[in-house]
């Protein structure tokens, strides 16, 4: 009998973990779960943060990006760091031939967005080497079921959407991390921190939004942050047949409780609800509902159960002929709305 042939090692990449507050769980959690990937460092500049990373997690800990770049030996870096920080980490990490999973924002500004971009383009060109942003409530069972009704046809046109953010923030939420209070350190308030990912969906669902008027405001938690707890927006999306149409969105920080993101969608033939589950509404009286595969329980429930999807995705996509699907380009979209909004409500300064 003849020899079997050699099967090839499995790959392993090996990640780190940039930044170790409260999103960086979602990371951890999803790395752990993951075959061929192997968490092999942790990054902090706050020592004590750190330390306890390092502890629980078995791996070491690293002061610095370029601390754990020098160190060698890592595939994929994922930052939850400061929106501040994401461009020019990125671009460190991708110049070193190493894969980068940012949070969102992609930047804090425009001009870092367009600058990471263009370095992430010529990352992969020359090196294959990938960046992703989470943006992970575009993997939401319930809303790929609605994106895959829409590019069906059979809902006839688009005839308008809207959408909710009605969370809770409290002063001590932003002095726990000053950062996220300030525009130097957040680029701005509730539409950079938490409404991105719904204004995200909006111009994934609906279309690219050409045009976007609105107001971004302080409304409850003046004195205790310079950036907007409250903003309101019209939108117009160019649709897949190449029509217009507008959506309307509204957002807080100043709501009672974290209240579940709604999204809705009228069409010709039907009309389309996201609220956690999708329930579709047909014009001819059937009813159809799409439940989420996946909640998270406890206190942080309203975050969505995509993150780990996401991530799953981007390891594939490492060696692949295309760049990762969310990318800082794709990921530059939303931002750039959020910033006409700021431009249109604030003098102009830190906010750009």
């Amino acid at each position: 009998m003849s020899p079997k042939p050699a099967q090839p090692e499995p790959v392993v990449r090996r990640a780190a973990v940039v930044g170790c507050g409260d999103i960086s769980a979602q990371h951890f959690g999803a790395i752990e779960t993951l075959d061929g990937v192997e968490l092999a460092g942790v990054v902090d500049t706050d020592a004590d943060r750190r330390a306890a990373a390092s502890a629980a997690h078995g791996v070491p800990g690293y002061a610095s990006l370029g601390e754990l770049l020098a160190a060698g030996g890592i595939d994929v870096v994922h930052l939850c760091t400061p929106h501040n920080t994401h461009a020019l980490l990125a671009q460190e990490a991708l110049a070193r031939g190493v894969n980068v999973l940012t949070e969102k924002p992609v930047a804090h500004t425009l001009a870092d967005a367009e600058a990471l971009a263009e370095a992430s383009r010529a990352a992969f060109a020359e090196r294959g080497t990938q960046l992703g942003v989470c943006f992970q409530n575009r993997y939401n069972a319930p809303v790929l079921a609605l994106r895959e009704l829409l590019d069906s046809g059979s809902l006839g046109r688009i005839l308008g959407a809207n959408a909710t953010v009605m969370w809770h923030r409290t002063p001590e939420y932003y002095a726990a991390r000053p950062w996220r209070a300030t525009w130097a350190g957040s680029g701005g308030g509730l539409l950079m921190n938490q409404a991105i990912h719904t204004l995200d969906l909006l111009q994934w669902l609906v279309g690219p939004a050409v045009m976007v008027g609105g107001a971004a405001s302080t409304r409850a938690l003046a004195g205790a942050i310079e950036v907007e707890d409250t903003a309101d927006l019209l939108l117009e999306h160019t649709t897949a047949d190449g029509g217009r149409v507008r959506s309307v969105f509204y957002a807080t920080n100043a709501n009672g409780i974290n209240a579940p993101v709604t999204l809705d969608i009228v069409t010709e033939g039907a009309a389309l609800s996201l609220r956690g589950e999708l329930t579709v509404r047909y014009a001819d009286g059937r009813v159809d509902v799409i439940a989420e595969a996946g909640v998270l329980a406890g206190e942080r429930s309203y975050w969505g159960a995509s993150h780990r999807l996401l991530i799953a995705d981007f390891y594939a996509s490492l060696g692949a002929e295309r760049p990762f699907w969310i990318g800082a380009e794709e990921a530059t979209a939303s931002l750039r709305l959020i910033k006409d909004v700021y431009a249109s409500s604030y003098a102009p300064g830190n906010w750009v």
